[in-house]
């Protein structure tokens, strides 16, 4: 095809490879679990801690990550994350005790937010047209960098050898991350030649534009915070920290919230009380929707990646080895499944291939509570697979349509939007140890049935809007792209 940009295909590629690196990163630490476990003495509660500790901050940093890149622009973001966050990297590698790697699991929670980055630069760099499979692209091999952590490390520490050779392999993606940060910033560009980089007004807060989306705006933040004061209650829960630390923590959160709320307040208020051109204008219930429909796709996806090992492993009469084969296949599906809910959804509309991604995700996880010790294993790992194609398809078609709403916005769009994946993810796994596997895979897809209605209220992007945020250059048009 002859539409896109010059340099589109080399800007993906480098995104791609930029958020390959942070989940790389990221998921450093899981496939030397039971070697920390070992060499420190921890705990089963001091694992979970660990675990808690890499995802917490996650939720808060998609939102501030997305503030920065609409107002610096997503090459400095994306390079300054990549290169600061290295830091933390060799602090792990380094560490001597469970606190240092406490802390430094804490601080590199910060590298998961690096997904909304690539968002904001890839919908500068495609038109409407393929702008979905391309950000499908980027979020499904990107994503596989958290396999690839878990294929390639361990044979990297067993390379190096002796008890530290997992200190060397972390240490390594840390020396990846910094350098590819120095690369990035020299090699990449917010925009195509000739198209200047929209940014918001004011910073701070997303810029609505009505009173009643000012209050949907302010009902969405709570979550964020609330999901945060949970967190700390589990820590609490579990003796990590005194009663002291958690109402301080407790006060500092509700104070940052209402400094939040302010914040929505004072960002907003002068315009809307002049009053919105409407050109400008745009529904925040489209992110509202967005947002629960990553809830419950990315949501439910890391939250079936942890159970579904064991799920399987006692369901069937599994060694660790086969369920562990069987279980990572969901997340090796990202690879195709991804690109394809975006593609479908440039091809056939938003709104539409949204909503029948939806219902698959319904009914693929209701398949899944059937699954039973009776059932064939190949015909149990079919619907798993289904299961899987239906969620990730959904995420990417979740991501094709963020880009639509309003681009001078996009990044904090995006923050909101994947800050809502893992608030889905704690909510559900919290779930999951509550109930019984069957029942947990019940109220996943109830909770996709609800979305599939809240899809009615959803609206198909408008073209020329979209078209006129976006004005081509003569002489960036005509070029290769897929």
């Amino acid at each position: 095809m002859k539409t896109g940009y010059q340099g589109n295909i080399k800007t993906l590629g480098f995104t791609t490879l930029a958020f390959f690196i942070t989940f790389v990163v990221w998921f450093n630490m899981a496939p030397f679990m039971t070697t920390l476990k070992r060499q420190f003495g921890l705990s089963n509660d001091e694992v979970a801690l660990l675990a808690v500790a890499n995802v917490t901050l996650t939720i808060p940093a998609r939102v501030l990550i997305g503030m920065l890149v609409d107002r610096f622009g997503p090459r400095r973001v994306y390079s300054s994350l990549l290169i600061i966050l290295s830091i933390p990297c060799f602090t792990f590698a380094l560490s001597n005790s469970f606190t240092q790697l406490m802390i430094s699991r804490i601080f590199l929670a910060l590298i998961g937010a690096g997904f909304v980055i690539g968002i904001r630069l890839v919908s500068e760099w495609f038109t409407e047209k393929n702008v979905g499979f391309a950000e499908g692209i980027y979020g499904g091999w990107g994503n596989f960098g958290s396999a690839a952590a878990s294929m390639t490390l361990p044979a990297l520490a067993i390379l190096f050898g002796g008890e530290d050779g997992w200190r060397y392999a972390v240490g390594l993606t840390g020396i990846i991350s910094l350098i590819y940060g120095i690369l990035f910033l020299r090699m990449v560009k917010d925009t195509p030649e000739g198209i200047i980089y929209k940014k918001p007004k004011k910073s701070g807060a997303l810029e609505v534009t009505s009173y009643r989306d000012l209050i949907g705006l302010m009902l969405m933040s709570i979550p964020v915070f609330g999901i945060l004061i949970f967190q700390s209650f589990r820590l609490w829960n579990l003796n990590f920290i005194s009663s002291f630390v958690f109402i301080l923590i407790l006060i500092s959160l509700i104070g940052l919230l209402l400094y939040n709320l302010s914040k929505i307040w004072s960002v907003n208020k002068d315009h809307l009380r002049e009053g919105v051109p409407n050109k400008e204008k745009y529904a925040f219930k489209q992110v509202a929707i967005l947002n629960f429909a990553y809830f419950c796709t990315f949501g439910s996806e890391l939250a079936v990646v942890s159970m579904l090992p064991q799920f399987f492993e006692e369901t069937f009469s599994l060694s660790v080895a086969q369920a562990g084969v069987i279980a990572s296949s969901f997340a090796f599906m990202n690879l195709m499944s991804r690109p394809s809910g975006g593609w479908l959804s440039d091809k056939f509309g938003r709104k539409k291939t949204l909503m029948i991604f939806t219902a698959g995700l319904a009914v693929g996880y209701i398949g899944m509570a059937f699954i039973g010790s009776s059932w064939p294993i190949w015909f149990a790992v079919i619907v798993t697979m289904c299961c899987s194609f239906f969620v990730q398809a959904g995420e990417g078609a979740v991501y094709a349509m963020v880009p639509m709403i309003k681009k001078p916005v996009t990044g904090q769009i995006s923050g909101m939007v994947g800050a809502y994946g893992n608030i889905g993810s704690v909510i559900f796994l919290t779930i999951f140890t509550m109930v019984s596997p069957t029942l947990f895979f019940i109220m996943i897809g109830l909770s996709a049935v609800v979305c599939f209605f809240c899809m009615f209220f959803l609206e198909e992007p408008n073209r020329e809007t979209v078209s006129a945020e976006n004005p081509k250059d003569p002489k960036t048009e005509n070029v290769v792209s897929f």
